[in-house]
């Protein structure tokens, strides 16, 4: 794999199974169709990824709004994927509390509405998410296809189904921090093929394990 080796089943974002200081940085890899059972071993396929942290799983997906597309789950279960293999890229020294401000942060340069499958996926906000945790990079193969652009408009199966955002959603407290509630996402449809590039969350199992969450506000300071 390159950038990282693969972690066991039994491998944990946190090691000690509670909030301790001390949690690897797992990239846990999905396929988005049956093809990449063939094209995984000439190193092309089509993937999404999460970032295992402190035994919780982040991912980026695509809605109608603009604000956080960024989502917690349950590691290596993300609704609609499959998943494939987790890669251990790293060791981290960070409290969960200023793990969670981070992603906070991180959450306001990534809204669902900004989503876009050649520019700004997933892989994209596993990469930089990684980069910022550890100064590495996710391996090259994962987010291949967005490099090679030009091509996605015809690899992605036109059968791929998406859930859209019906309504602006709402957000809620769960242990302690305030994320959005997918109750409101609804309304299965199929990819509009005018509008490939743009895979609205989520897949088409459903998301009712998928908590958004919320970005972090910018402090306006008024100069006297």
């Amino acid at each position: 794999m390159g950038a990282g080796e693969e972690v066991s089943s039994s491998s944990s974002g946190n090691q000690n199974g509670s909030h301790s200081d001390i949690t690897n940085v797992i990239l846990n890899v999905y396929d988005l169709t049956p093809i990449n059972n063939y094209s995984y071993w000439v190193g092309f396929g089509i993937f999404h990824s999460g970032i295992e942290v402190h035994g919780k799983e982040y991912g980026f997906g695509a809605h109608d709004f603009p604000i956080s597309g960024v989502f917690e789950v349950e590691p290596k279960s993300c609704p609609g994927f499959i998943y494939r293999c987790s890669i251990l890229l790293g060791c981290i020294n960070m409290p969960f509390s200023e793990f969670r401000a981070l992603i906070e942060s991180v959450a306001s340069e990534y809204h669902g509405d900004t989503y876009h499958l050649i520019s700004k996926n997933c892989n994209h906000f596993t990469e930089d998410m990684v980069h910022r945790l550890t100064g590495k990079h996710i391996p090259g193969w994962v987010n291949r296809l967005a490099r090679i652009g030009s091509l996605c408009s015809c690899l992605l199966p036109e059968s791929l189904q998406v859930t859209t955002v019906k309504q602006l959603p709402e957000y809620h407290e769960m242990d302690g921090t305030e994320t959005l509630s997918t109750a409101s996402l609804g309304g299965s449809t199929e990819i509009d093929d005018t509008d490939p590039e743009k895979q609205l969350l989520s897949p088409k199992d459903g998301n009712s394990d998928i908590s958004f969450i919320k970005e972090a506000q910018m402090c306006e300071c008024k100069v006297p």
